[in-house]
Order: C-alpha cells, then sequence, then structure tokens
C-alpha cells in the first residue's frame, strides 16, 4: 500500500524559503500561533493516526463513502450534505439538518471538516478524541443520518467493489468491514482536508505574503487576546470555557451549555469567511458582529467597528487552498442493498 501522495501537494505549493524580518511574525508565535508545516514530513506526523495509517487506498475509499448517501437510513443524506466540500466544509445554515428534514434538537450548527485533523477534540462539546470517532457519530444520530451499524455494514457488504476496495486497502482478500471499519476510512479521508493559506506563507518567513491592512488586523487580534483561544495550527479546536466575560447575547437561541463543565470547543478560524452563521447555534450571520461579540462575551474588551474591520481583513488571509475533491462516481447497488426507509 502507498503512503499518503494525494492531496499533500497543496502544502507543497506554498513552500517559503525567504528569511522574514518581520517581528509580527515572533510576536504571532510567541502568542501561540502555528502554520500549517512547509514540509509534507512534518504535516504527516501532524495528522496521521498510528492506530489508522494514511495510504492511498484508504483515502480514495474512504472518499467514496463521505459522498455515498446510502449510508443514511434515507438514503438521501451523506457526511458531505452537512460537510459541503464546495462551500467551505459546511451546509450554510444555521442548525444542522438531517433525516426527515429534522434541525438539530439543541440547534447546533455544523462546524467545518476542513483542518478538523489538526483539533484536540470533535463536537461542540468535545466528546469525540479523533476524527475515527467522531465519524461514527453522525451516521448513527436520528436527526442526522439516522442508521444503525447493521445498516452501514450491510450496504458496504452488499456492493462487490467496496468488498474488494476494502480487502484491498487493508491487504486481506479475507477482510470483511465492520461499522469502525467505514468510519476509519471516512476518517482517513478527513485527515487529508488541509487547506494552507497566505497565513501559513507568512508565518513561514514570507512577509509579503500579507497586506499591510491584514498585519494590521493580525496584530489587533493578538493584542486584544483573540489568540488565547484560537491558537495552534488549527486557531482553535481546544475547549474553552464559554461564556466567560460576559452574556452571550443570543444564548436562547437552542439549549446547548457545553460539556459537563461548561466547556466548548473553540471553532477554528480557518476559511471562516466562508463558514457563516457562526457560533455554537449558528446564530450570527455577520463576521464583524461575531467578532465584536466575542470581544465583549469572552475577552472583556470593546471592539471597536474600524477594529473589527481589520480583523475580519486578517481573516481573508485565512482563507486556504482546498485539496481537488473530484466527486466519486459510486459503485451501483445490488439486490442486498438496503432500500431507502424515509420514516
Amino acid at each position: 500500500m502507498k503512503k499518503m501522495t494525494v492531496v499533500l501537494g497543496v502544502v507543497a505549493a506554498f513552500g517559503i524559503s525567504a528569511v522574514a524580518s518581520d517581528t509580527l511574525i515572533d510576536k504571532a508565535k510567541q502568542a501561540g500561533l502555528k502554520p500549517i508545516p512547509e514540509k509534507r514530513s512534518e504535516l504527516y506526523k501532524l495528522i496521521d493516526n498510528p492506530k489508522n495509517p494514511i495510504t492511498d487506498e484508504k483515502v480514495e475509499l474512504g472518499k467514496k463513502l463521505y459522498f455515498d448517501p446510502r449510508l443514511s437510513k434515507s438514503g438521501l443524506i451523506s457526511c458531505n450534505t452537512c460537510h459541503n466540500l464546495a462551500t467551505g466544509g459546511v451546509d450554510g445554515v444555521d442548525a444542522a439538518t438531517g433525516h426527515k428534514w429534522t434541525a438539530n434538537p439543541h440547534h447546533l450548527n455544523s462546524p467545518t471538516v476542513y483542518n478538523a485533523v489538526f483539533f484536540d477534540k470533535q463536537f461542540w462539546d468535545g466528546r469525540s478524541p479523533d476524527l475515527e470517532d467522531q465519524a461514527q457519530g453522525p451516521i448513527q444520530a436520528t436527526p442526522e443520518m439516522a442508521a444503525t451499524k447493521e445498516h452501514v455494514e450491510q450496504v458496504v457488504r452488499s456492493i462487490p467493489e467496496y468488498m474488494k476496495a476494502f480487502k484491498h486497502a487493508y491487504n486481506d482478500p479475507k477482510f470483511v468491514p465492520t461499522f469502525k471499519d467505514v468510519a476509519d476510512v471516512i476518517a482517513v479521508f478527513e485527515r487529508t482536508l488541509v487547506t494552507p493559506s497566505r497565513y501559513d506563507e507568512y508565518l513561514n518567513g514570507c512577509e509579503k505574503a500579507l497586506t499591510a491592512e491584514e498585519k494590521e488586523g493580525l496584530k489587533i487580534f493578538i493584542d486584544k487576546g483573540c489568540a488565547s483561544c484560537h491558537n495552534g495550527v488549527a486557531l482553535g479546536g481546544t475547549m474553552q470555557p464559554f461564556p466567560v466575560a460576559g452574556k452571550y447575547k443570543y444564548a436562547n437561541v437552542g439549549d446547548f451549555k457545553g460539556d459537563k463543565n461548561g466547556m466548548v470547543k473553540t471553532p477554528t478560524l480557518r476559511n471562516i469567511l466562508e463558514t457563516r452563521p457562526y457560533y455554537h447555534n449558528g446564530a450570527v450571520w455577520d463576521i464583524e458582529e461575531a467578532i465584536k461579540i466575542m470581544g465583549e462575551t469572552q475577552l472583556g474588551v470593546k471592539i471597536s467597528d474600524a477594529e473589527a474591520k481589520k480583523i475580519k481583513a486578517f481573516f481573508g488571509a485565512l482563507t486556504g487552498k482546498k485539496p481537488y475533491v473530484r466527486y466519486p462516481m459510486l459503485p451501483a447497488s445490488t439486490e442486498k442493498t438496503p432500500k431507502p426507509d424515509l420514516d
């Protein structure tokens, strides 16, 4: 089996050799901001799971299953429905909507799948430690794909092309995929969805990668304390208390209160201008309003309109280059494939 060669070419395109003298780069790194590594070997160390190694075969199989709506009870919903790779890795609605047109009962917004591999925890309440575990949840959740483990296994095992692909991916002619194996290969595909940006070029040493306005926005972002939660490679992805300094003005939208300790996963800021609406409950559609609310709610500081505009300008530099994902042609169902169930 070949180790991962797909997708990572996107990172190579951003290789930088210049040495920057810009002190803001040092300030950003001191604040805990980290770029996506330039070198493939370094990136691989961050995104690979030794318990579920990335290979080209798993990536291709996981991609097909990511797009396959037959894994859902209705036969209509795939992972890509809520995490649409063509629209920033999200669905663009305030509350995730799934089986029988059911909105999430807690009014939770679908977070982006892009760069999720860099998160410390998955789900808004952080209940999953990694993408492999997370991938099992939405498939079984009643208001999402509403399938059972048995349904997923029946779908995959009923399609000869999938059986052949699993045997090839795991180098075992007798391999019979389980529900966990399906989630594992989907997770492998998701691990490759990284989006290096001009921001990464800048932190990797190219001081010309950002405009003067973007640099000013980055400085304000750091000085206001935004980087205290939105840091690391993911610019988020850790569990933080919410709210901290003030009341969240849209707290009445949904009933989500975080985990048992009131901790909420900090969303990534990568591609943030493509992933509205914002916050866990999708209550804010304007990024500048979201920035100002965050200042009041989490930091206890006032962010002016002018400052919010400059931070927004910096956010533009976080829009990354997406890996090319060709929509897969899925293998045909057979007479043994479970029929769609809309009930």
